[in-house]
């Protein structure tokens, strides 16, 4: 969900784990999820680790995807959804320059809506009407998602 790899730093300090601990981990989801059959793949890119959809799966997932959205569109859209409304500026610090790309497309596809910041360069992003129709997800549900996760963090 984050939409971007951890260091193994990050995943130290994010757990409160020991960097042996954590290295230990890697190798045993390295082995876990070597499989070409596994849904779940371990990337590394830089150092850098996170657990994705294994991309052999993506046509899959694509067909149950609502108007076309594309995985990487629905990640940046789940974002969204679970912040409830987000900078523009702190979006793309999660989910990198081509969330950029994501949000013109939910923009176009009417899942978000776009404000300007009263004070301040960025936009305030937020969910649609057309979103909570297509997903048939209530605002009290998210609301729920929200402060579970502010508490785990």
């Amino acid at each position: 969900m984050k939409g971007r790899p951890l260091s193994k730093k990050d995943l130290s300090e994010i757990t409160n784990s020991d960097i042996n601990l954590i290295n230990d981990a890697i190798k045993e989801l390295k082995i876990k999820y070597s499989n070409p059959n596994s849904a779940i793949a371990l990337n590394e890119v830089n150092n850098s680790f996170s657990l994705e959809l294994n991309s052999s799966l993506d046509e899959y997932v694509d067909d149950l995807l609502p108007s076309d959205l594309k995985t990487s569109e629905l990640r940046t859209l789940a974002i969204i959804a679970i912040k409830k409304k987000i900078l523009q500026s702190d979006l793309i610090l999660l989910r990198g320059s081509g969330a950029y790309d994501h949000i013109k497309e939910l923009l176009e596809k009417k899942f978000i809506v776009k404000r300007k910041q009263k004070e301040g360069r960025s936009y305030w992003l937020s969910l649609s009407e057309k979103f909570f129709q297509t997903f048939a997800v209530s605002n009290e549900y998210l609301s729920n998602i929200g402060s579970h996760n502010n508490k785990q963090q």
